[in-house]
């Protein structure tokens, strides 16, 4: 066997073996017994968020044992496809199966990374707000941009996008949109997102054709799971109704049903608009609770504090991320130094490559932290 190929295959079974680390591999298949017989029980859904909760879990353990049983398969099939085509001389079939090796190292890989989201609040359900910074109707543009972008990249997720309020631009593009991204791990892997992205392209809104450069802030935080107790004091908010000012059409709405909660003590403003003024107070409400146990996860947690510190505002020098679209191709992650030319796909929604470098700097930060204080 050449040595690439078991080059390969040693770095599949490395993935396979924190795979089976992560997620307890001997006691998994019995975790999973005892949940299908807590779902069987009549009374679960007597509490429908514990029973959500159990669901999800019990969900997220099938993936994950089918996902190690697939990997050790597809591994054992290949490896033997390689002798048994190598001691035949069959060059064409021995070609076959190392592709299905690199493939296999590949999703190997990646699964490993997601196995990784094992934070406090990593598997939960995520707000996503967008902001344009400074410069007017291209950052609005760009926020617009930006938009797309997430929810292009969430659905090839397969996570579920509610748009919860959005204020347009006044020419072009959203002054700002918040969304609700439901869906496992998605808060694990958008917030590596939060921070300020910039933009430099030749504006379409330029007759000069001159270029110019934009910025929108993003930030992400946790839905808070069902069974946290935030306690909000009415005395600690204020609550406005004003009337949407949508895009138009069908979506302008023609009563103050559009909710803004403040929260006096922090400055918190959040807002929802695309519903009812009884379902827009709920929706806002829980956004405000998220952003309240965010900013417990943040003083927690050095690695988001340090993100969030680094945020700062929409504008020169605190950028996390580059989108170069003139003179050059190229969207350039700062923090990491991930990069690609393919800038088309990534205002797509192919962005797995720089949070998997995002989540493996901070996996790798948090290991060298753990490191130090044992010594």
């Amino acid at each position: 066997m050449r040595a690439e190929t078991q080059s390969t295959i040693e770095a599949i079974q490395r993935s396979l073996s924190l795979l089976g680390q992560r997620m307890d591999w001997q006691t998994a298949p019995h975790r999973l017994e005892e949940m299908n017989a807590m779902i069987e029980a009549g009374d679960l859904w007597s509490d429908p968020a514990r029973a959500q909760k159990l669901m999800r879990e019990r969900q997220a353990l099938v993936d994950a044992i089918e996902t190690y049983k697939r990997i050790r398969d597809d591994l054992a099939a290949n490896a033997e496809m390689v002798e048994l085509a190598e001691a035949e001389g069959d060059e064409e079939l021995v070609a076959e199966a190392e592709g299905n090796l690199k493939a296999l190292a590949e999703m190997a890989a990646k699964k490993e990374l997601e196995a990784l989201l094992n934070g406090e609040a990593d598997a939960n359900d995520t707000f996503l707000e967008i902001n344009a910074g400074a410069g007017g109707t291209e950052s609005c543009d760009w926020a617009a941009m930006l938009a797309r972008m997430y929810v292009r990249w969430a659905e090839k997720k397969g996570y579920e996008v509610e748009l919860m309020s959005e204020s347009a631009g006044e020419e072009a593009g959203i002054r700002s949109a918040a969304y609700r991204i439901s869906g496992h791990n998605a808060y694990g892997w958008l917030k590596s997102e939060s921070g300020v992205h910039r933009l430099v392209r030749i504006s379409p809104f330029d007759s000069s054709a001159r270029r110019h450069t934009s910025f929108s802030s993003v930030w992400v935080y946790p839905v808070v799971d069902e069974n946290i107790e935030i306690t909000v004091p009415d005395s600690e908010i204020r609550i406005d109704t004003y009337r949407s000012s949508g895009a138009g059409g069908q979506h302008v709405n023609t009563t103050d049903s559009a909710v803004r909660i403040t929260h006096i003590p922090t400055g918190i403003v959040v807002t929802s608009s695309e519903k009812s003024q009884h379902q827009n107070r709920a929706n806002a409400m829980a956004a405000l609770k998220s952003r309240l146990y965010e900013m417990e996860l943040r003083k927690r947690t050095e690695s988001i504090q340090a993100q969030h510190d680094a945020k700062g505002d929409a504008g020169w020098g605190n950028q996390i991320r580059s989108y170069v679209l003139h003179p050059y191709q190229m969207v350039k992650d700062l923090r990491t130094s991930e990069e690609t030319s393919d800038t088309q796909g990534v205002l797509d929604g192919d962005l797995d490559a720089f949070m998997a470098a995002t989540l493996a700097m901070d996996v790798a930060g948090k290991s060298r932290a753990e490191a130090q204080s044992e010594d």
